[in-house]
């Protein structure tokens, strides 16, 4: 015969202040540790939505990343010019020929330098990247010292405001427009005509090209295609995939940083779980002889007692949750370490998440509990009848 869940309940209910201690103490460790989790989901989707599935992107082999490629002109012809890239509607390829680099500006908060991605897109960038829309402003001119900020940045550093300027490759910039990129990648970019920046950073070649497939299916055969051509030293691949690779160094580093921390302070919560739960069969050895009296097996008040520890560390993760959860408001920055630029990114919380955290609490219900509650299946009924 099983205890009843609803006793279990009742008594975590009769010590409210232990309880909510202890709750506490769980409720701490599972907002760190989905807190931790969010962030690394929040920067894997910043980057992966950056990419678009249907488009292509071309670096120089084993670049890694865009500051680091170089695409000649020719090979950029060559790219352009394969059967699957698709036709924009004015006929040509449709593709864009990118440049990217570097700059140091200061922040509006701090004053401190941070590191900003400086793209230079081609007549097609802005059509390529459908998530891409001027919010304000207008867009730069081809052929003028004009760019246009993406919202992150306009906000956080000097100068980078529509109607301000920003000098670097030894020229004047003015800032025509703002973009909203929904959050990907791209709200952390400034954005101008490519041949001019190129002229500016005396680069005599692109970073690399972005460019859509007629099929998205023809992507093997694309990739086959110029990887295997012996003019061209590039790789292909698809875009959501080449900002998917971005982020994989940073997320590893915060998911074993965050584990790391998590391990360390669940330590601690199991041993509250276990004071507590150690105090609560001190305090109920009576019931325990009396329900053992009554015919309930040594299994079933093993049961009852880990089901009171579940439900205390599941009352904690809930509550954890709950304040990790406002954190979903909270935009962070930090330094991507593939491209060394400043990168702006929401936390993000998601269903697998939530089952991960309240998993994880559960286990430390259990890991806590375990011990008192084998004391107590383990109570003789005389020995405990006579010691209340």
């Amino acid at each position: 015969m099983a205890v009843p869940l609803s006793y279990s309940i009742r008594n975590l209910r009769t010590r409210r202040l232990t309880t909510a201690l202890t709750a506490g103490g769980m409720a701490l460790v599972v907002f760190v540790f989905a807190t931790v989790l969010m962030l690394e989901a929040g920067l894997r989707a910043t980057l992966v939505q950056t990419g678009t599935y249907d488009n292509v992107v071309v670096t120089r082999r084993a670049a890694g990343t865009e500051v680091q490629s170089s695409v000649e002109r020719v090979q950029a012809m060559i790219v352009e010019a394969q059967p699957e890239v698709a036709l924009a509607p004015d006929g040509v390829p449709f593709a864009s020929r990118e440049t990217v680099v570097l700059i140091t500006l200061p922040k509006r908060s701090s004053g401190d330098p941070s590191n900003v991605v400086i793209r230079g897109v081609g007549r097609h960038g802005l059509q390529l990247r459908s998530q891409v829309r001027l919010v304000e402003g207008r867009l730069f001119r081809p052929g003028a010292s004009e760019i246009i900020a993406g919202r992150a940045i306009a906000e956080r550093f000097v100068g980078a405001g529509i109607g301000e300027r920003l000098r670097f490759g030894m020229r004047d910039w003015a800032v025509v427009g703002i973009f909203d990129a929904e959050g990907t990648g791209f709200d952390s970019e400034v954005w101008g005509d490519a041949d001019q920046l190129m002229q500016a950073f005396r680069r005599n070649a692109y970073s690399s090209v972005v460019l859509k497939l007629s099929d998205p299916a023809a992507f093997d055969a694309y990739k086959r295609r110029v990887e295997a051509d012996p003019r061209l030293t590039v790789e292909a691949k698809r875009e959501a995939q080449f900002y998917a690779d971005q982020s994989q160094v940073l997320a590893d580093f915060i998911r074993i940083l965050g584990i790391t921390l998590s391990v360390i302070f669940s330590i601690g919560a199991v041993i509250g779980a276990m004071v507590t739960m150690y105090s609560a069969v001190a305090n109920r050895t009576r019931e325990i002889g009396t329900l053992r009296a009554l015919g309930f097996r040594r299994a079933s008040i093993l049961a009852a007692f880990l089901a009171e520890s579940v439900a205390l560390a599941l009352a904690g993760g809930a509550a954890g949750l709950v304040a990790a959860s406002l954190m979903q408001f909270v935009t962070v920055s930090t330094t991507n370490w593939q491209s060394f630029s400043e990168l702006a990114f929401r936390f993000t919380l998601t269903p697998g998440i939530v089952m991960q955290s309240l998993l994880f609490s559960a286990l430390m219900g259990l890991a806590g509990g375990f011990l008192p509650a084998l004391r107590a299946s383990r109570l003789n009924i005389v020995d405990a009848l006579r010691e209340a």
